[in-house]
């Protein structure tokens, strides 16, 4: 089942992005791994393959063996996802995204720097597979949030997504809301 990270994901590629078919959680069984978003546009045959990790407290950081391994696990994600793409969507225009609300730079020891360990793992895909990987990460990801945020204020029919039906409730009710307070305030 797709956490609410992922639904987010597929809900801004299926808006913003106008993917007819999003599938969450992909299992890849010649590479025993798992993609957690795939979204298609068939109109313009391109599909979308997004990491997505919602950490909230600690940001983005893997670990083994109690040390950051976060550049070299995202490298082996991204290279299978990659094998994937080339293998099952050979026609398709490949865009690769990690989705990620906090990453921190931090100021100390370059190991425990996120924002450095996605930039390494972006060069050694690019070097290694002469692949971009998006990086949907902190501003980024709160601009795309708050465009679905938008978009979902905007609109009265039921949404089936639970994120967005969220937010649509959200935008209805501060609507609501601000309206009631300027006729107490009359």
């Amino acid at each position: 089942m797709a956490n609410v990270g992922e639904i987010l994901v597929g809900d801004y590629l299926r808006i913003k992005h106008d993917c007819d078919f999003i599938d969450y959680n992909v299992y890849t069984r010649d590479s025993q791994g798992e993609i957690d978003v795939v979204g298609i546009d068939n109109k313009l045959k391109k599909v979308y393959i997004c990491e997505v990790a919602v950490h909230l407290t600690t940001g983005l950081q893997y670990t083994k063996n109690k040390r950051p391994d976060t550049c070299e696990r995202l490298i082996v994600k991204f290279k299978k996802d990659i094998e994937y793409a080339d293998r099952f969507f050979r026609d398709y225009q490949k865009e690769f995204m990690l989705w990620s609300p906090i990453v921190k730079d931090s100021k100390g020891k370059i190991e425990y720097n996120q924002k450095d360990h996605l930039e390494r793992m972006v060069s050694e895909i690019k070097k290694a597979k002469n692949v971009d990987i998006q990086l949907m990460i902190n501003e980024k990801f709160h601009a795309a949030f708050l465009e679905l945020k938008k978009y979902a204020a905007g609109t009265s029919e039921e949404l089936k997504s639970p994120v967005l039906r969220l937010l649509q409730v959200e935008g209805w009710l501060e609507k609501h809301i601000s309206k009631t307070r300027i006729k107490e305030a009359i």
